[in-house]
């Protein structure tokens, strides 16, 4: 975990990613501009993992009250997709049901700011258990997802589960935002072995000042 907050300080941002390369990527992006304390939690691959790894960070001293992103690699299940693309979810989707991210349309801005020319697909974002390929590809997309990886919905679902205001008005503010490392005509062997996956990687890098933008227009008082 990052430095536990000060008396007075805003409430922490807390991004939470699977990999370590996800990690690393997070980590040395440019940090310039945080509203307030910002850790990288890296919960390890897979749902199960993901809900421990979450749940015992906001249970930490001055963590109870920080929002949450869920970051790191994905794979885009629309055609026409590429490594690179950002996927801003506007919710997201597991067996427990779905979660409706916060600040989407910010978010989405923030980032055409920060990565111009890349492209930025805003939809549902599906969880799965385990990795993605193939005809389960196209039947993820029938149910209307553009997106599936294994660790948001569960990362979600966690940090809503620990706000004590649960999904009302004022339930912790959660996002998800992913870099596509494969498409329907793009899929990869191993991230990080390909032109694609260094491609995702650098994109990675870049999204920080979007999310400290997207947590500093949550300490804005509201009218």
């Amino acid at each position: 975990m990052g430095r536990e907050p000060g008396p007075g300080a805003p409430p922490p941002l807390l991004i939470a990613c699977a990999l370590g390369i996800e990690q690393l990527a997070l980590r040395t992006g440019d940090r310039a501009g945080a509203p307030g304390p910002v850790t990288v939690l890296r919960t390890g691959m897979g749902p199960d993992r993901a809900r421990r790894a979450v749940s015992r960070a906001l249970g930490e001293q001055g963590w109870q009250d920080a929002a949450v992103i869920a970051s790191g690699f994905c794979a885009g299940l629309s055609p026409g997709m590429h490594p690179g693309d950002l996927i801003v979810a506007d919710e997201t989707r597991g067996p427990d049901g779905r979660i409706s991210c916060a600040g989407t349309e910010l978010l989405v801005k923030a980032l055409v700011r920060a990565l111009p020319g890349r492209a930025v697909h805003t939809g549902p974002l599906t969880g799965s258990d385990h990795v993605v390929r193939g005809p389960e590809r196209a039947a993820l997309r029938a149910t209307g997802a553009i997106a599936v990886d294994m660790e948001s919905a569960a990362t979600l679902r966690t940090a809503r589960a620990a706000g004590a205001l649960g999904d009302g008005p004022y339930a912790r503010p959660v996002a998800a935002v992913r870099v596509v490392v494969d498409a329907p005509e793009h899929e990869l062997v191993r991230i990080g072995t390909v032109r694609g996956g260094i491609s995702a990687f650098r994109v990675l890098r870049a999204v920080l000042p979007a999310f400290f933008e997207w947590h500093r227009s949550l300490l804005l008082p509201r009218r």
